[in-house]
């Protein structure tokens, strides 16, 4: 029997390519992405292992640059790191030297006046040179280091990416009004953060104090031990010195080198697990392609297997040889997906660096794990998707299957499978609704609901197949004629083939619509909620969220030609009550210029009164009304009572209580600032951004943004995410491409004589292709049809759970997107016909007549 079914893959090689190829993408995908997940993360882990390499301990200021609350600064500005806190640790008996450390963001623009690299890597710090003048953490390629305030040096990188050389002016600017400084020297480093494309800025320690941090401060001391003392012995001297409580830590080389080890391997991760679940979907498809061609099979070789039972073959036997060319096609397709999948790794790699061209790099990694996962789980996969077909195969009458090639469908087993189906969509879908109807603590239902639903659909593909396709069938007709009947009854001839040719499409367009529509509803609830709460002509902040506004900036804003009216936004969190609550702080007399607050009862005006706002929830929540009294633990550590002068309804850009910045600047003077909210006295007009520009001194890194410009920015995340989406998922569509290749394949062979037969009767070459074309466009819509229904479903479930955190959200179905789907479903039956439709034309029509 084992002999026989090699003998049987070798004599139908041809057929089982298609499905070979399947499980080879899905294997190639899996070991693909642990290749190129494990080289990234040795190469992060490499070029990080740098980080520390000279630091047997470090001691950091939590509250050193601008991060941190005002209770925060308080606490510890007695024991700020200071020239005195560096004295004391140079004393240690097993410190041989101390190395004191500014460092916070600092933005570099190219001659243009742009931004380079991205704000969140862009980073400045002081240049501390030894007796020889010099810093050995950052050797000078051209120049020398900064001397005086208004001298920096830059990395290698940023230089060239400016174009600048030593003795240039460079603009550089942090949170506040940028400045121009001369360019002394040029410095190689191997910070890992600068290799990664990030950019570096040195300046002397006075000036970056003053910039970055407050004159005298650090915010952090490296000290490097003697010979023959252990970092944790050094810790323990520093400690005593240094006492790590709230706002200093102190560590140990060992232990911040451990820390970002494990950082790179959580994000490294992180990435595995994404793209091994795109990779699992492309296995999960490619498990219909496997099960339909071993079914098709089995039903062309029904008389071939009757024989081998009729000579004495058992049940297991047959069940066995049909599972063991399963086990072959496993472990060959397994093996050339291994193959292929260090090459999607090394092509992932290489796709990487030319988007980031500072990526880490380094040798392939192909760990022991890749192997036995690629190898087990596409023979898995495969073994599994043919025990259903072996079973069958098992259960065919020696003298019954004689007669015929192929034994129909019982209508038992059909109202049985029917039946299933049906409980186990029902059940899918009660949990989806129920999910939805429990708001945002129904997630995990609808997270239980979504593929059950999807199996029950699966399981009832086939009794939907006749009357969806039906419809289309005088359509075709009509069309095309003779062919286009012909493909209608081809197409529901053999629902469970049709079923589980579609299926494979069915769930990429299920994935696809669901995250579209998500995707759409939300961008509409964003950009409405933008567009309906904010009056300001313009929005200023730092870009890519790089960090807080500097509160000169407002006041610089605030002073710029053609402003009307301009509000600092300000973010704090205070306890009201025993619960902490997010405030918003604006000034009080220009609140009603700058944001539409549709008050319920009491008025904006109360801002200038001192007294707050809530939002409807939270007075419904906490029983306020206007005129109730809040006490409120200010984070100074003083306490206070405070009046409620209103209730809003609640708006996504509003936090939940609003109060006067002067209010909030009382008790926290370092007040996190996110945004500047600006009215011009004509308007959002070019003049005025200029303006506004100017008064920022053109600073790079400082965005002024209008309600359009921060839809836009919204719009392009999105659209981001989604193409990303969009991008992994076409593994799984080619896949489900190939199925519905070899279906059509060898539904051709299967039907040679009934071909030859309508080639004999009048059907010419150009009939025949037409009418495997139309069937395989039929089948394709129909998948996508149905998965784009359910696709919808379950975003519009979605948008339940996600609105009471997203007020306005509505699920908004881009219909014009979705029928683009639906054409981009009818193209890919069209190609994936290409070759079928070609192969049933050519057939020879005596031949193909006299076929058994």
């Amino acid at each position: 029997m084992y002999r026989t079914a090699l003998r049987n893959v070798l004599a139908h090689k041809g057929r089982l390519l298609m499905t070979a190829l399947a499980v080879m993408l899905g294997t190639a995908f899996v070991a693909g992405t642990m290749v190129f997940s494990d080289t990234a993360g040795q190469a992060m882990k490499n070029s990080f292992s740098k980080s520390y390499s000279d630091v047997s301990v470090m001691v950091t200021d939590n509250a050193a640059g601008g991060h941190a609350s005002a209770r925060e600064k308080s606490e510890g500005a007695a024991g700020r790191l200071t020239d005195a806190t560096v004295a004391q640790l140079a004393a240690l008996p097993g410190a041989q030297s101390v190395r004191p450390v500014v460092s916070g963001f600092t933005g570099v623009a190219d001659k243009k006046g742009n931004l380079i690299g991205q704000a969140w890597s862009a980073r400045g710090t002081n240049f501390a040179p030894d007796a020889a003048g010099k810093d050995p953490r950052y050797p000078m390629a051209e120049g020398r280091g900064p001397k005086a305030a208004g001298e920096i040096a830059l990395d290698q990188e940023t230089a060239k990416a400016g174009g600048y050389k030593v003795g240039d002016t460079v603009r550089i600017a942090g949170n506040a009004a940028a400045q121009d400084a001369k360019l002394t020297g040029v410095f190689t480093t191997d910070d890992p953060e600068v290799s990664s494309g990030g950019t570096l800025t040195l300046m002397d320690t006075a000036s970056a104090q003053k910039a970055l941090l407050t004159p005298g401060q650090y915010s952090s001391i490296v000290l490097a031990a003697k010979p023959g003392v252990t970092q944790e012995a050094l810790q323990t001297q520093a400690l005593a010195k240094v006492p790590g409580e709230t706002q200093f830590v102190v560590q140990t080389g060992k232990q911040l080198d451990d820390r970002q080890q494990e950082m790179v391997a959580s994000s490294t991760t992180v990435l595995k697990t994404v793209l091994l679940v795109f990779a699992g979907i492309s296995l999960f498809v490619g498990i219909f392609i496997i099960a339909n061609t071993f079914t098709m099979l089995i039903a062309q070789r029904t008389r071939e297997l009757a024989l081998l039972r009729a000579v004495g073959a058992g049940r297991g036997q047959v069940t066995l040889s049909v599972l063991a060319e399963a086990l072959v096609i496993g472990v060959s397709a397994s093996v050339a997906g291994l193959l292929a999948g260090v090459g999607i790794g090394a092509g992932l790699q290489g796709g990487m660096t030319l988007l980031n061209p500072n990526f880490p790099t380094g040798s392939l990694v192909v760990a022991p794990a890749t192997v036995v996962t690629g190898l087990v789980v596409g023979v898995l996969v495969t073994v599994l998707s043919a025990v259903l077909p072996a079973v069958r195969a098992a259960r065919i009458p020696p003298g019954a299957a004689m007669a015929s090639s192929e034994q129909p469908a019982t209508q038992k087993g059909l109202i049985i499978r029917n039946t299933i189906g049906s409980l186990i969509a029902a059940g899918g879908i009660a949990l989806i609704l129920a999910g939805a109807s429990a708001g945002k603590d129904g997630r995990t239902l609808l997270e239980a609901g979504t593929p059950i639903t999807l199996i029950g659909i699966f399981i009832l593909l086939p009794l939907l197949s006749r009357p969806v396709i039906s419809v289309v069938g005088p359509v075709l007709g009509r069309l095309y004629g003779t062919a286009g009947r012909l493909a209608r009854l081809n197409a529901v001839r053999n629902p469970r083939r049709t079923a589980a040719t579609a299926a494979a499409l069915t769930i990429g367009l299920t994935l696809v619509s669901a995250l579209t529509v998500l995707g759409t509803s939300v961008n509409d609830a964003v950009a409405r909620s933008v567009t309906g709460s904010m009056k300001a002509d313009y929005d200023v902040a730092m870009a890519g969220g790089a960090g807080q506004l500097s509160p000169e900036v407002g006041k610089l804003v605030a002073k710029a030609p053609g402003v009307a009216a301009s509000s600092p936004v300000a973010n704090v969190y205070w306890d009201f009550d025993g619960k902490t609550r997010a405030v918003q702080g604006f000034d009080a007399a220009a609140l009603d210029q700058l944001m539409k607050v549709t008050m319920d009862s009491g008025s904006t005006g109360a801002l200038a009164q001192g007294q707050i706002l809530v939002n409807d929830e939270v007075a419904k929540s906490a029983n306020l009304k206007v005129g109730s009294t809040l006490k409120v633990a200010y984070p100074d550590e003083t306490t206070g009572t405070v009046t409620v002068g209103g209730v809003f309804q609640r708006a996504e850009t509003l936090s939940p209580v609003l109060m006067a910045n002067a209010e909030v600047l009382k008790h926290e003077p370092e007040a996190y600032i996110s945004d500047i909210l600006v009215k011009g006295t004509d308007g959002a007009t070019g003049a005025l951004k200029q303006s506004i520009k100017d008064a920022t001194g053109n600073n790079p890194v400082i965005e002024v943004k209008t309600k359009q410009d921060m839809q836009d920015e919204f719009s392009r995340q999105i659209s981001f995410v989604l193409n990303l989406m969009y991008g992994l998922l076409a593994m799984s569509v080619l896949v489900a491409v190939l199925g519905v290749i070899n279906t059509l394949a060898m539904s051709v062979f299967e039907r040679k004589r009934e071909i030859g037969m309508l080639r004999a009767i009048g059907l010419d070459r150009r009939g025949i292709k037409r009418m495997v074309r139309l069937e395989s466009v039929v089948i394709s819509v129909f998948g996508a049809l149905i998965g784009v229904g359910l696709g919808c479903f379950v975003a519009w479930a979605a948008n339940q759970t996600i609105a009471p955190d997203l007020k306005g959200l509505t699920t908004v179905i881009p219909y014009g997107q979705m029928m683009i789907f639906l054409a981009l479903a009818a193209l890919v039956g069209m190609i994936a016909a290409l070759w079928p439709a070609r192969r049933a034309s050519r057939l020879d029509i005596l031949t193909s007549i006299k076929t058994d």
